[in-house]
């Protein structure tokens, strides 16, 4: 596999992390835990979404790993 290859691979394995991880933030704020542990578990997975996006930051450099991120999270996003 050819380094631009694997640099896609890692970036689609890194917005699949983030997807999952917004996605258990998500059923965290909604589901039926309550009081700090709830905090600290969303806490926990936004933290992670920063560090993959670190990751992110180093495949494709940081304008373009915020952009990819936000795109992501959007994706994610349930209607209200």
């Amino acid at each position: 596999m050819s380094r631009p290859e694997r640099n896609e691979s890692d970036v689609q394995r890194l917005l699949s992390q983030i997807d999952i991880e917004y996605s258990s933030a998500q059923q965290g704020l909604h589901g039926l835990s309550q009081g700090s542990s709830q905090h600290a578990f969303i806490t926990a997975k936004y933290n992670r979404i920063g560090e993959l996006q670190e990751q992110l930051d180093n495949l494709v450099g940081h304008d373009q790993a915020m952009a990819l991120t936000i795109d992501q999270l959007n994706k994610g996003r349930t209607p209200s």
